[in-house]
């Protein structure tokens, strides 16, 4: 035992009281100025001034915060990248510091375009939202939201990985694949705006009438199957089918859902039908998804009935010899990164002016805060940009880097000298680990996922309970990446995996309350973040180059359809559970009364 040592207690109030010293408050207050009417005036204030030490130490704990939440998706992912390839790859990482510096970029792009989409444009989404009821018709309410869901499309951080992953496509493997990429990009984003336009206009005309989601569900993907197979069909458009599905994925982002849905659920409390706040909000996510789908399908059909892909071929081939021969400089908005930034510009510039039109001119109303409106367009426009480099030099380098390098595990390549590593049974296995363990930490990274779980628990009444609902998308989309990179190893098609994915949805949807429904088809959205999309894409990308597939699309389309069947799954034994201990309950008060 240690000795105590006594002290008196007089001893103990003098340390633990606190110094202080009386001021008089006329000591504080300068010295009245009087003119030489003998008028007082007030003391001028003078300017604080601030260095650099003291504007990092104001600013930290707003910019920490913000950057962790970056960093908690993107770092994690990185290290494991990294581990991965060195520890079982037995491969360092390629220009390490280049990649390090892009996912730099990456977080701090982020952090200041969530932060601009806070406080630049979500005030004109609720704003116009809350006003377009009030002073335009029907007709005019949805003929806005739809050019709002086309204009929030260019505006997703993660469709400009669908441009870099156009550079990675050959030509001559895949035509009508290279030609959607590349020569006709700008209409393969547009056309999936405007699925996402008609999802804006299907979504606000549920808000107001109170619609099931149930039947749009099978009036939408149902006709989405039938034209994946027909495609499916053809030996050039089934290559496309995985690309058509992916774009369903990278529609759900950051920008559209919090736009989309400030506009659609303000219009509907307006017309005084937001009250039933379980279905509020829900739904729209899931059009969102589809359409884009139907759109890209649409403009396969007609690129291949136009266009013949000898054509395609030949023109990429003269376009790259005419790049090999060339002696003349490209224009520097042609060169990395101005490239990056004139997307980054190109993509909210747009969509501000339309808003502003929308509210300045067409509702004639005024912006509120209009200063932090502006400061947030600022850093959405230059998060955006810095987004894009990250993108080009981190996330689609790092991800087409380890997708390419995992073949080496179970066979031979040329990045590897000593591939295969390991017997094709383990390295199989290896890789299908890899890719489960990627999806789950990627998804578990999401906040959208943490959002929703605690949505779901309060609508429930702690009945499905946040970690379930986590775990269950997290599970779903680890095991459809799993399965995507299984098709790529043995060069099944992708609708071998959708076509019954999507059948035990629809079945589980039948069978489902419209609550549950509504949470299991969106979950698929939320899972799809602008981290998880450009890195998923390059990595099944670079691991179909290595394997010499030409279909490399399609793991985002797999990740999606496995966490509606798992919390639909989920939901249908909640709801058994409820149902359950409801028959017991009332039991027991029957009994109760019978023995009274």
């Amino acid at each position: 035992m240690s000795r105590r040592k006594s002290i008196r207690f007089g001893d103990y109030i003098q340390a633990m009281s606190i110094d202080s010293q009386k001021i008089p408050y006329q000591e504080l207050m300068p010295e009245p100025l009087f003119d030489r009417h003998g008028n007082e005036h007030p003391q001028p204030v003078p300017k604080m001034k601030l260095g650099g030490g003291d504007i990092l130490k104001i600013l930290q704990p707003y910019l920490s915060t913000r950057f962790i939440d970056q960093a908690r998706a993107v770092v994690p992912l990185a290290i494991y990248l990294a581990l991965f390839q060195y520890l079982v790859l037995q491969t360092p990482v390629m220009d390490a510091s280049i990649i390090a510096g892009g996912l730099f970029a990456v977080m701090i792009g982020l952090m200041m375009f969530m932060e601009g989409l806070k406080l630049g444009l979500m005030p004109f989404g609720e704003i116009i939202g809350n006003t377009l009821p009030r002073k335009l018709p029907l007709a005019g309410v949805l003929f806005i939201a739809f050019l709002l869901g086309i204009g929030v499309t260019f505006a997703e951080p993660a469709i400009g990985a669908l441009q870099v992953a156009g550079s990675i496509v050959d030509p001559k493997q895949a035509p009508y694949l290279f030609t959607l990429l590349n020569d006709r990009s700008g209409a393969t984003v547009l056309l999936v705006g405007l699925g996402v336009g008609l999802a804006a206009v299907l979504g606000t005309v549920r808000f107001l009438r109170g619609w099931s989601l149930k039947p749009m569900i099978f009036l939408s993907v149902v006709p989405t199957l039938i034209l994946s197979v027909i495609a499916f069909m053809d030996p050039e458009l089934t290559k496309i089918v995985g690309l058509a599905w992916d774009c369903g994925a990278v529609t759900t982002g950051p920008v559209t859902v919090p736009l989309v849905l400030a506009l659609g659920i303000g219009v509907a409390a307006a017309a005084g039908k937001g009250a039933d706040s379980s279905l509020s909000g829900f739904g729209i996510v899931t059009l969102a998804s589809v359409f884009p789908i139907l759109g890209v399908l649409i403009l396969s059909f007609y690129t291949a009935y136009t266009v013949p892909p000898e054509l395609i071929i030949e023109k990429a081939t003269e376009i790259k010899l005419a790049a090999q021969t060339a002696t003349t400089q490209p224009q520097w908005y042609e060169v990395t990164p101005w490239t990056e930034v004139i997307l980054g510009v190109r993509a909210i510039v747009p969509l501000v002016i339309f808003l502003a039109v929308v509210l300045l001119v067409i509702l004639r109303e005024k912006l509120k805060n209009a200063f932090i409106t502006y400061y947030g367009i600022i850093l959405a426009v230059v998060g955006m940009c810095i987004f894009n480099v990250g993108l080009t030099y981190g996330l689609a380098k790092l991800g087409d880097q380890s997708g390419g390098l995992i073949a080496g595990a179970f066979t031979s390549i040329d990045a590897i000298t000593a591939s295969p590593l390991y017997s094709m049974a383990v390295g199989v296995g290896i890789a299908a680990l890899f890719a489960w363990v990627l999806g789950l930490s990627a998804t578990l990274a999401e906040p959208a996922l943490n959002a929703l779980g605690m949505t779901v628990q309060n609508l429930t009444n702690g009945a499905f309970k946040k970690s379930m609902l986590m775990i269950a998308v997290a599970f779903g989309v680890a095991t459809g990446i799993m399965l995507g990179v299984l098709k790529l190893i043995y060069g099944f098609h992708i609708m071998y995996i959708l076509i019954p994915g999507y059948t035990l949805g629809l079945i589980l949807t039948f069978l489902s309350t419209e609550e549950f429904v509504n949470v299991g088809w969106d979950s698929a959205g939320v899972t799809t973040g602008p981290v998880t999309v450009p890195l998923v894409l390059a990595m099944g990308l670079g691991f179909g180059n290595a394997l010499g597939s030409t279909d490399g699309f399609g793991i985002l389309a797999a990740a999606s359809i496995c966490p509606i069947v798992a919390v639909l799954t989920l939901g249908i034994y909640v709801q058994f559970k409820i149902k359950r201990e409801e028959r017991r309950v009332a039991r027991e008060l029957a009994l109760e009364g019978e023995t009274k």
